[in-house]
This record gives structure tokens, C-alpha cells and sequence, in this order.
């Protein structure tokens, strides 16, 4: 549905350069690799959490 081929992401390429610049083109990849990396943590993190409160609430109760 939204597959991006060669040209499209040649003309992204070139709007992000006209945005930001040359210059802090490292800067805003660094940004957001390190936005993405935390996004991944934290989802992670709710999925673990998720999985153990629903095997402690599938355990039989302790009499």
C-alpha cells in the first residue's frame, strides 16, 4: 500500500536536505535512530510487563 521505490525516497532524501542541511543531516539521523532504539525499549518493556500479569492472573489460585 505505501511501498516506497527509488524515486520516492530520493525526493525524501533531497527534502531532508533542504530542511535541515547538510550540516545537521548526522545530527537528526543520530536523533532519530536514538528515538526509534528508546520506542523499541519501551515497547518491549510494556509487552514483558503484559505477559507476566497475564501469567499471574492464569495461575490457579493458592489455598
Amino acid at each position: 500500500m505505501f511501498g516506497l521505490g527509488t524515486q520516492e525516497m530520493l525526493i525524501i532524501l533531497v527534502l531532508v536536505l533542504i530542511v535541515f542541511g547538510a550540516g545537521k543531516l548526522p545530527q537528526v539521523g543520530s536523533a532519530l535512530g536514538s528515538g526509534l532504539r528508546n520506542f523499541k525499549k519501551g515497547m518491549k518493556d510494556d509487552i514483558e510487563i503484559e505477559e507476566a500479569r497475564i501469567v499471574e492472573e492464569t495461575k490457579p489460585p493458592k489455598i
